[in-house]
């Protein structure tokens, strides 16, 4: 008797490798590629511009001026309210987790002046408190750029370097980031004075740049980079805070340095951001384009222009910081504009009573993408 073979019926494999191709399909969407790892240093941030000083509940500002990490940035906008005079919370949506830092920048032509009160986790959001203030240290209604970011990890192949830090008035760090691996720290010295040290960063001469804010609840604040010291090791940086009346102030106060790097921080992407330090002159290596271009340097103080060629790409935003010894402070005169590819930044210096004056500043802009 001739006993038959069964042969398996081809469907069943067809249908087990059609499976397998939709898992293996599945998975490869699922797992980021070696460059969207890149991207996620920073891990969350975002960026706005409120461009209304009294805003209406739930105000989105200015779309080409806002931008952020999460999904749809376009569909999913930062919004402001305002909860006092002078007083706002910035809603960004998606970000919420781990701690981070913000920077803020008053944009006025007649001495206000903004800090960060406090930022916190709301559902899946960050909210960033801001407080703004006339001359003399009354709470006043302010336009303003304000910059939520958040890092860790350290990127296997970035190009510059970067690092903030987060301190209460008695140098303990709160939070910090830096981009080596290092853990960088400050101490605390006379009144309003401190040294950060930010291990393995920069070069051994001035190279990058450096954004300051006070971060204080109980009355208006100002802080600064009163010195800069790179070296072989790493950065240290003297920041100098001040009360409204120009003295000696304990607060707090966030730090962000950045080399090669736009002012929140990405290893990778942006492509067009460019940043500048005037401290009477312009050191070469703190004055950097990504375009490759020069970025240049004119007005009277009143303000002053710095013209940063081929890199105006909305979404975008810009972060100043004074410089010097003296409780001068610094802010943007007016909103960035952008003219055949060129950003201009708009500096703008104060003394104490709201007198411009000509003083040594940082400036930082970044587009989105």
């Amino acid at each position: 008797m001739h006993v038959r073979t069964a042969v398996p019926s081809s469907r069943p494999v067809r249908a087990v490798l059609l499976v397998l191709g939709m898992l293996a399909a599945l998975l490869a969407a699922a797992l980021p590629s070696a460059g969207t790892a890149h991207a996620a240093v920073p891990d969350r941030w975002g960026f706005a511009y409120l461009d209304n000083p009294t805003p209406p509940p739930g105000y989105a500002p200015d779309p080409s001026r806002q931008w952020g990490s999460w999904a749809s940035p376009s569909a999913n906008p930062v919004k402001v309210d305002q909860i006092g005079l002078g007083s706002y919370v910035v809603h960004f949506p998606m970000i919420g987790g781990p701690d981070g830092i913000a920077h803020v920048t008053a944009v006025d032509s007649t001495g206000r002046w903004c800090q960060a009160v406090d930022w916190k986790d709301t559902g899946s959001g960050e909210d960033v408190y801001v407080d703004c203030y006339r001359p003399g240290g009354a709470p006043d209604n302010s336009t303003f750029t304000v910059l939520y970011t958040s890092s860790s990890g350290t990127p296997a192949t970035p190009s510059g370097s970067y690092g903030y830090l987060y301190s209460d008035t008695s140098g303990t760090a709160l939070t910090q980031y830096n981009s080596t691996g290092a853990v960088n720290s400050a101490s605390h010295g006379a009144t309003g004075v401190w040294k950060a040290w930010l291990p393995g960063l920069g070069l051994s001469s001035h190279a990058g740049n450096l954004q300051v804010t006070a971060v204080d609840a109980r009355q208006g604040a100002r802080c600064k980079v009163s010195d800069w010291a790179p070296g072989t090791a790493g950065q240290t940086v003297l920041v100098a805070c001040y009360d409204a009346s120009g003295s000696p102030y304990d607060t707090r106060w966030t730090l962000s340095y950045s080399h090669l790097r736009a002012v929140h921080g990405p290893a990778f992407p942006p492509k067009a951001f460019g940043y500048l330090w005037y401290n009477g002159s312009l050191p070469t290596l703190t004055n950097y384009n990504s375009s490759g271009a020069t970025n240049t340097f004119g007005g009277s103080g009143a303000p002053f222009v710095v013209t940063m060629p081929s890199i105006a790409v909305p979404s975008d935003t810009a972060q100043t910081t004074a410089y010097g010894k003296g409780p001068e402070y610094c802010g943007l005169y007016a909103p960035w504009d952008r003219s055949s590819g060129s950003v201009r930044l708009y500096v703008n210096c104060f003394a104490p009573s709201g007198a411009p004056v000509k003083a040594p500043f940082f400036t930082a802009y970044t587009s989105a993408r």
